[in-house]
């Protein structure tokens, strides 16, 4: 019993240790903006903005004149490649896609 005392005493009286010390994790990077069109935005949402409308109309002309605009305005061009008979083909998407990313 004396001795646990004892043996007590000792490490309390012995300096901390050290911990071992590591730099701090360097914050994380700022993700890079999003952005504001990408092909899985509701085509109205981007006809909506004049860059937006721009794009479309490069990559994709008579698209927003076409009589079942109204139908199909709330689809994404992603959803709206399904029924385009193969005429959204992915070269056009992939167009379309960084012309839309071209905007801030």
């Amino acid at each position: 019993m004396m001795m646990n005392k004892l043996l007590l005493a000792t490490l309390l009286a012995l300096p901390g240790t050290a911990l071992a010390q590591t730099a701090p994790a360097p914050a994380p990077a700022a993700p890079a903006a999003a952005p504001k069109f990408t092909l899985d935005t509701p085509i109205q949402e981007i006809v909506a903005d004049a860059q937006g409308k721009a794009a479309i109309d490069k990559n994709l002309p008579g698209l927003i004149g076409l009589p079942q605009y109204d139908m199909f305005k709330g689809l994404s061009l992603n959803q709206l490649k399904a029924y385009s008979d193969g005429k959204l083909t992915d070269e056009i998407l992939a167009k379309t896609a960084a012309d839309l990313a071209a905007i801030k």
